[in-house]
């Protein structure tokens, strides 16, 4: 076997659906090499979250100048071609620099220009697509990628079918149904077995039109008594919800910015309600969880909604769109919790799309690659 020593760079940021795949990814190189058989180097773009989080789990990165378009109208976006030409060559120096074998794309700003300095200087690539319609970049860019790891069935509307791989997310930790006790998990939430649960989860931050849902629910929820909730409000809508809810009576509800425990949270769960971000339909996937999404209207090519979609054909998700949810949401997902049938249906269809070893997949892709 050879003692070559490899050089990968990973490159993906902006937010953790871009970020977290790229490092679940460099973990499982580490487990294939072995720490002294591989050397990995990220790229970001500089002020992004990137930049900060890839440091502090021990990883060296770089930063480009590139920086999105705008939707609206702003002197920023003059200046956008002046930074991707800096950040295409920035990008060349490092890859020179750096002495690559292989350079792997995971969306993002930083991503592209890359990916396309690297397919110039003749190093192979490889694309991780997280979502199931892909973007205008990585479409261009994998026509001369060496391979193209996806998520989702029917990507050859967007990439050449002979290199597309179906690998799953790359996800970091544990994700596996029936792993938890359930008592265990309801009595971190003071919750009784005898009613069902909806976990109501926005992320981080936390997700106006979810907050503005329970509100328009929680008195019914509370008055019926006929479910329990897992309301995560998100750090930047914590005070306006405790203010809402003062004087109100919250039981059944459990309420909170974050949940500390989400594997918790999920064992005790028998309906999610959610957006439909790529890495958050494969934690459900692999968590086998009966989920109602309500995508995110806020994000490009209006990829939540495909996502979502490709589960809802299956039989595997329902959905509602955002615009319904304040009104409809909470209604619908106590009609799903009541239907035993209809739970049990979901959960052995979403849990047929689950692919556990996503990482591992895409780092045997790399490793195939390396060793042409």
């Amino acid at each position: 076997m050879s003692d070559k020593k490899y050089r990968i760079i990973l490159s993906g940021g902006g937010t953790g659906g871009h970020i977290y795949p790229a490092v679940a990814t460099a973990e499982a190189l580490q487990r294939v090499f072995g720490k002294d058989g591989v050397e990995l180097l990220f790229v970001g773009a500089e002020g992004k979250m990137e930049m900060e989080k890839i440091p502090a789990l021990g990883y060296r990165i770089e930063g480009l100048p590139v920086a999105g378009l705008q939707r609206r109208l702003t002197l920023s976006n003059l200046a956008l071609p002046f930074k991707v030409a800096r950040s295409v060559r920035k990008a060349r120096r490092i890859i020179r620099e750096f002495g690559a074998d292989c350079v792997v794309g995971f969306g993002g700003y930083a991503s592209a220009p890359v990916l396309w300095a690297a397919q110039r200087m003749g190093i192979p690539t490889i694309i991780q697509e997280q979502n199931s319609y892909a973007g205008v970049t990585n479409k261009i860019l994998g026509r001369k990628a060496r391979r193209v790891c996806v998520a989702y069935e029917g990507m050859e509307r967007f990439f050449p079918a002979e290199r597309i791989v179906m690998t799953g997310n790359p996800l970091r930790g544990s994700f596996k149904a029936d792993s938890i006790d359930r008592k265990e998990a309801l009595d971190y939430f003071g919750f009784d077995d005898k009613r069902p649960v909806i976990l109501v989860v926005g992320g981080s931050l936390g997700t106006r039109t979810f907050n503005e849902m329970m509100k328009a629910s929680v008195e019914g929820i509370v008055s019926d008594g006929d479910v329990q909730v897992i309301w995560q409000t998100g750090k930047y809508y914590e005070a306006e919800m405790n203010s809402f809810m003062e004087g109100r009576s919250s039981e059944g509800v459990w309420r909170g910015a974050f949940i500390e425990r989400m594997d918790y949270a999920y064992t005790a769960a028998d309906l999610v309600v959610s957006r439909s971000g790529a890495c958050t339909v494969s934690e459900l996937c692999l968590m086998g969880k009966p989920t109602l999404f309500i995508p995110s209207p806020n994000v490009s090519e209006d990829h939540q909604t495909k996502n979502a979609q490709a589960l809802v054909v299956k039989g595997a998700a329902e959905m509602i769109r955002d615009t319904e949810a304040v009104a409809e949401g909470m209604k619908r997902a106590r009609e799903i919790v009541a239907d035993k049938n209809r739970l049990e249906d979901l959960k052995q269809n979403i849990l047929r799309l689950a692919i556990g070893d996503s990482a591992d997949r895409v780092a045997a892709e790399i490793k195939t690659e390396l060793k042409r």
